[in-house]
């Protein structure tokens, strides 16, 4: 019985396992690999902190190190004096209740890639993460945690897009 559970076990391993290897380019991640050229075969840059012209106190920092994160994913990520920087400003961000009585959180996100200071590549991201209400209504204490987690999922999806957009020159 115990064999039989155990094998049982790791062919449902190995079907998780396939389906996350297989299944994973319809999801909506995309892999790029480490090193990369950008544009004009920039092979580092840095990412200071981003202007914020919003009223979301420090979510420059969150927009940031996800943009941050994504050149580590990407293998581009250098120190202050690489040779190329990316340079952002937080346009807009606006977090308010659906018709459904969810919630949803709006990103709008200028980059640019410089180099020498001339502007090599720019684009305006945008994106939308819905979120629900707290569980136990008037529990703002929930729903603020809601809406942080939403942001932050927000702004690492952003930053993926503005990412793609600026290697890609689209």
């Amino acid at each position: 019985m115990l064999l039989q559970v155990l094998s049982l076990i790791c062919k449902v391993t190995a079907l998780v396992t396939a389906l996350l290897t297989f299944g994973i380019g319809g999801c909506g991640y995309r892999f790029t690999a480490a090193g990369a050229p950008l544009p004009e075969n920039i092979r580092s840059v840095s990412a200071p902190i981003m202007a914020n012209r919003t009223g979301e106190p420090a979510f420059e920092v969150v927009v940031t190190q996800a943009l941050r994160d994504q050149l580590v994913r990407a293998g581009v990520l250098g120190a202050r004096n690489t040779e190329a920087e990316i340079i952002g400003e937080i346009v807009n961000i606006y977090a308010g209740p659906l018709l459904s009585g969810a919630y949803r959180a709006s990103l709008v996100v200028d980059l640019k890639l410089i180099k020498n200071g001339r502007t090599i590549s720019a684009t305006r991201v945008s994106g939308n993460e819905d979120y629900p209400v707290s569980s136990r209504p008037g529990d703002i204490l929930e729903l603020e945690g809601n809406r942080q987690a939403a942001l932050k999922r927000l702004a690492e999806s952003t930053m993926r897009e503005g990412y793609d957009r600026l290697s890609t020159g689209w």
